[in-house]
């Protein structure tokens, strides 16, 4: 199916590896001129000439740590006005909320609540004179069913939820949707961190614990980044302009609520 973007200019943070390279791949395919962000300016630009060999598409790689001013800045001045943003950032540290400072919960709500803030607050006006957006917030699973060891994480990530919960419905009708997507275990570095922490915390192998979390999935298995990164081409299709402040778990069957 044509997503129709074709044309459309796309700003991807987080988009070296992982799953915010999946949604930048997947954006690229579609024929959208994508700028992606990261700090790893190696990793980077590897994988923006790997996209560009596999899509044929315009990809510029902006080297900046988007959690900053000066790294906002960097990757605006990229892609000044664009039609489509995801937002993505690497996700705080596991651990006790007994062992968490101040600081801790400051760095956690920047990174994961207060920079996608700042990048709507940036791009969406455009948009909507544009009479065309669509912001994808790469969140978690976490949003639904927290995490115990992610406490960082659960807190910052609802905060951003509950604040676009309220946005969504008021950019809607200038064409411009803002939907969240929810990732559970997929097999990226972040997962496999996790289940190193896991392991050592149990005296268990990093195999091993991988196994007792893919016993939970009713898919039997880790998702793939690409299945995420379809998804989020979708949310970001001219088709998807009745969707808005939503929250799309993609996590194999593993949450076992109703609704």
């Amino acid at each position: 199916m044509d997503l129709g973007i074709r044309g459309r200019s796309a700003l991807v943070c987080g988009a070296s590896k992982g799953l915010g390279r999946a949604c930048a791949t997947s954006l690229a395919r579609e024929g959208c001129r994508v700028t992606i962000v990261a700090r790893d300016a190696k990793q980077l630009n590897i994988t923006a000439e790997e996209m560009r060999i596999a899509t044929g598409a315009t990809v510029t790689a902006v080297a900046a740590d988007i959690t900053t001013v000066e790294g906002r800045a960097a990757a605006f001045a990229a892609c000044p006005e664009p039609d489509i943003l995801v937002t993505n950032a690497g996700g705080p540290p596991p651990g006790d909320f007994r062992e968490w400072s101040r600081d801790d919960w400051i760095r956690a709500l920047d990174a994961n609540m207060l920079t996608p803030i700042e990048l709507i607050k940036a791009t969406v006006d455009g948009m909507i004179a544009r009479k065309f957006g669509r912001i994808v917030n790469i969140t978690s699973s976490s949003v639904k069913e927290p995490i115990k060891i992610l406490g960082l994480s659960n807190g910052a990530r609802s905060g951003l939820t509950g604040f676009v919960a309220g946005l969504a419905r008021a950019t809607v009708s200038h064409n411009v949707t803002i939907n969240n997507l929810l990732p559970g275990a997929f097999a990226t570095d972040r997962t496999k961190a996790m289940f190193q922490t896991r392991a050592a915390a149990s005296g268990i192998s990093v195999e091993a614990a991988i196994q007792e979390r893919v016993k939970t999935i009713p898919a039997g298995r880790l998702g793939d980044p690409a299945e995420f990164g379809e998804a989020c081409a979708y949310l970001c299709s001219a088709q998807a302009s009745y969707v808005t402040g939503q929250n799309f778990l993609i996590d194999g069957g593993a949450y076992p609520g109703t609704y």
